[in-house]
C-alpha cells in the first residue's frame, strides 16, 4: 500500500526530486537500522549522528527513496533522492500534508499514567473496525509524533497518537499537528515531578494542554475517579470544547465498571458504555487496566463503531514488552516454571502500586514465592527519597515475599523495608542481573520494574538467559 508517491514528497516539503522520480513509497523510516522493503529514508541529524553517514545503508535494505539536504557519499547518481534545506523540518511537513489529506478519525492520548497501554487498547479496538494506523511503541515526542503521522496511509480510517511530554508547553505543538476528534487524558499523577515545581497542579495544566489541539466539535475523554477530574473539564471547556465524557469505576461516569474480580489470569468486569452493558475480560492486569479499556471503549463508542468487536479484541489483546508482558521461564520443572512480569519499561508510584496490586493476585507454584526486583523512580523531584521509602507498605500489603533493589533512590526503600523482604540492594540493574537468576526456584513469580533509565531491562534478559540454558542442556 502507497504512502507516498515521489511528486506528494515533493509537494509537502518543497524539495527537489534527483535521480529516479519513477518511485512510492510503501512506508517511512527514520533509522537504517529498521529500514523495510519500499521505505523512503529521512536522513535526520543530531548532536552525535548524521543521517546521510546511513543513506547507502538504506538502499541496500530495500529504500525506494532518501530526503537528504545534501548529496550523501556512496550513493549512485540515478538513485531517487529528495533535496531539502532541513530533513527534520521535511518530516514535519510530511506530517502536516498527511494529516490534512486525510479523512480519517484521530484519536490522541495523554496523562501522567498508562497512556501507552491505552494507546495500545485503542489501536487493538479500532484495528477490527477498519483501517488503523497507530503510533509504534513510545513514539510520543517531538520526533514520534510527526513521524506517525507522516507514516500514515490516506486511506486510513483511524488514527492512533500518543502524546508525551517532561516539560511545559511540549504538548502544544504535537496537538495543533495531530489535530484529534478526541482527546483522551488517563489521569494525572506525579510523574516528572522535578521539571514541575507547582506539582500536580502545573502536571495538570501541561497535560490540558492536548485539548488545544482539538478539532472543532470534537470530543475529549477523561477519568472521573481522578482528583482533577473538574480541573481538567474547566480546561477544556476554555478551549470551547462541549463534548466532555467520563469514564470510572464504581461512580456514575459514562463509561463505567462494577464488580471487578481480579484473578492471576485476567479481570472481568461488568461495564456501561453510554447506556450498553456488556461483560468485560482482560486477559492481564488490575483495576488501572480496565479503566484503561474504558477510555477505549468510550473512545469507540464514540465514533459509532461496533462495542462487541472492540470487546473482543481487548481479550485477546497482550500487554507489550516491558509493560507488562508474562512469560513462563523454564525452572527444571515442566510443571512449575518461573513467571517473568516484564515491566521494565518505565515506573512512577501509582504504577508501582498499581504492579503490586496484580502481583498479589498471582498465586505462585509449587514453592514459589511472589519477588519484585526495582530500579529507581526518576524524576521525582524534591519528593523522591519519601516516594521511594513509601512503596514499603503497599509491598507489605501486597503479600511480597522478596525484594531486589537496585540504584541509590531504591535504597531508601531497601532501608525501610522489613528484615524478611529484604533480598539484595546493588547499585546497579547490570549487577542484580547477575544475581537474580541464580536465587530463582521453581514456581517464582518474578515482577521487574523500574524507571527506563535505570536499565531494568537487562535483569529480565539474564532471566531469559534461563530458559536458553534450560534449553541447551536438554540438547
Amino acid at each position: 500500500m502507497t504512502v507516498w508517491s515521489a511528486k506528494e514528497v515533493a509537494k509537502a516539503t518543497d524539495g527537489k526530486l534527483s535521480g529516479n522520480q519513477n518511485w512510492a513509497a510503501m512506508g517511512v523510516s527514520m533509522d537504517s537500522r529498521t529500514v523495510g522493503e519500499g521505505d523512503l529514508f529521512i536522513a535526520l541529524g543530531g548532536d552525535n549522528f548524521d543521517g546521510h553517514n546511513y543513506v547507502a545503508d538504506a538502499f541496500a535494505k530495500g529504500a525506494v527513496a532518501a530526503i537528504v539536504s545534501k548529496r550523501p557519499t556512496g550513493v549512485a547518481d540515478d538513485l531517487p533522492l529528495v533535496l531539502v534545506e532541513d530533513p527534520f523540518d521535511a518530516m514535519l511537513d510530511l506530517a502536516e500534508f498527511s494529516r490534512a489529506r486525510s479523512g480519517a478519525k484521530v484519536i490522541a492520548v495523554t496523562g501522567s499514567v498508562g497512556k501507552s497501554s491505552t494507546k495500545e487498547m485503542l489501536a487493538a479496538v479500532y484495528d477490527v473496525q477498519g483501517q488503523t494506523h497507530a503510533a509504534q511503541g513510545s513514539y510520543n515526542n517531538h520526533l514520534g509524533v510527526p513521524y506517525t503521522l507522516a507514516s500514515m496511509h490516506a486511506g486510513t480510517d483511524y488514527g492512533v497518537f500518543e502524546i508525551g511530554m517532561n516539560h511545559s508547553g511540549e504538548i502544544t505543538p504535537l496537538t495543533a499537528m495531530v489535530k484529534p476528534d478526541i482527546a483522551i487524558i488517563t489521569n494525572i499523577a506525579a510523574v516528572h515531578t522535578e521539571h514541575f515545581p507547582g506539582g500536580t497542579d502545573e502536571i495538570a495544566e501541561a497535560k490540558a494542554e492536548i485539548f488545544s489541539g482539538v478539532e472543532s466539535g470534537g470530543a475529549v475523554i477523561l477519568n472521573q475517579n481522578d482528583a482533577y477530574f473538574n480541573v481538567l473539564s474547566d480546561y477544556a471547556r476554555a478551549e470551547g470544547i462541549e463534548q466532555i465524557y467520563s469514564f470510572g469505576i464504581n461512580c456514575d461516569a459514562d463509561a463505567n465498571a462494577k464488580n471487578i474480580i481480579q484473578g492471576g489470569n485476567g479481570v472481568r468486569a461488568e461495564i456501561n458504555i453510554l447506556g450498553e452493558q456488556r461483560d468485560l475480560f482482560l486477559p492481564h492486569g488490575g483495576e488501572h487496566t480496565v479503566m484503561n479499556a474504558l477510555a477505549s471503549l468510550l473512545a469507540v463508542k464514540l465514533c459509532h463503531c461496533s462495542l462487541d468487536k472492540a470487546i473482543k479484541a481487548l481479550a485477546r489483546n497482550e500487554p507489550l514488552e516491558g509493560r507488562g508482558k508474562r512469560e513462563m521461564i523454564a525452572s527444571g520443572d515442566p510443571e512449575n516454571p518461573i513467571t517473568l512480569i516484564d515491566d521494565s519499561f518505565n515506573a512512577s508510584p501509582t504504577s508501582m502500586r498499581a504492579g503490586f496490586k496484580v502481583l498479589a493476585l498471582i498465586d505462585p507454584g509449587r514453592g514459589g514465592r511472589r519477588i519484585v526486583v526495582l530500579g529507581d523512580m526518576l524524576e521525582l523531584g524534591a519528593n523522591e527519597k519519601k516516594a521511594h521509602e513509601e512503596l514499603a507498605l503497599p509491598l507489605r500489603a501486597a503479600n511480597i515475599d522478596l525484594v531486589y533493589t537496585c540504584g541509590s533512590l531504591m535504597k531508601n526503600l531497601h532501608d525501610a523495608l522489613p528484615p524478611e523482604q529484604k533480598a539484595v540492594h546493588k547499585e546497579t540493574s547490570t549487577e542484580l542481573a547477575q544475581i537474580v537468576p541464580d536465587a530463582l526456584i521453581p514456581g517464582d513469580v518474578v515482577m521487574v520494574k523500574g524507571s527506563k533509565s535505570s536499565k531494568m531491562g537487562v535483569v529480565v534478559e539474564a532471566m531469559r538467559e534461563i530458559e536458553k540454558a534450560k534449553n541447551t542442556q536438554e540438547k
